[in-house]
């Protein structure tokens, strides 16, 4: 029985739209996630400097956090259309909220002896922030970046919704005519991309990690 599941799976991937879903699913996720890490990073930069602005975007990007995501596909269905347009504003505004509110978090959370010291040596707030702060905060940006990658890549399975394309075209389709091989030949590789999205950006975490805090 297994074995002939199996075997069907295998079958369903070597359907010719199987690698353009796994491509378009990638696509989706990378256009998405560089998008908002472009946005996210700036942004947290220029509000960590006042601590009102910088609670008032964490506020703002929690409330964010609670809509659903096939509320955020549908705002961007309403407002761009069907095709890949939309599901990529859908799953980068997905992405935003782990990667602003970790970047302000890690930025804040500087020791402020070691901003002072640098302050001391007449380093400028530009080269405070650039060889002190963004350091100290590289481990929390990074993980934001890990929780936001793993989202996107699971939230993309969404964008069939709204003719998206990916490997949830695969899922919704087995799923709609009970053809679980096929159905499996779309979940199964989203698992082993949120999986492998994981563990990569968990090493790119250990590697932006300086030395002096690993030790610490």
């Amino acid at each position: 029985m297994l074995r002939s599941m199996f075997g069907e799976i295998l079958e369903a991937m070597q359907r010719p739209d199987w690698s353009g879903a796994v491509y378009r699913h990638v696509e989706l996720s990378a256009v998405a996630l560089v998008a908002g890490i472009l946005v996210s990073v700036p942004l947290a930069v220029a509000v960590s400097r006042s601590p009102g602005a910088a609670l008032a975007a964490i506020n703002v990007t929690n409330l964010g956090r609670g809509i659903p995501d096939l509320a955020l596909l549908a705002l961007g269905l309403v407002i761009f259309g069907i095709g890949y347009t939309p599901a990529v504003v859908a799953l980068f505004l997905l992405s935003i909220p782990p990667i602003l509110i970790n970047t302000i978090t890690g930025l804040n959370q500087a020791d402020p002896r070691v901003v002072d010291s640098a302050r001391g040596m007449g380093l400028s707030e530009r080269q405070i922030l650039a060889s002190v702060r963004m350091p100290l905060a590289a481990p929390v940006i990074f993980a934001g970046i890990r929780t936001s990658a793993v989202q996107v890549v699971a939230g993309a399975t969404l964008a069939t919704f709204i003719g998206g394309g990916g490997l949830g075209d695969f899922i919704v389709e087995g799923f709609a005519g009970f053809e679980f091989p096929t159905m499996l030949a779309g979940a199964i590789p989203v698992a082993i991309l949120a999986i492998g999205t994981e563990f990569t950006f968990g090493g790119l975490e250990r590697i932006a990690t300086p030395k002096g805090l690993v030790v610490a």
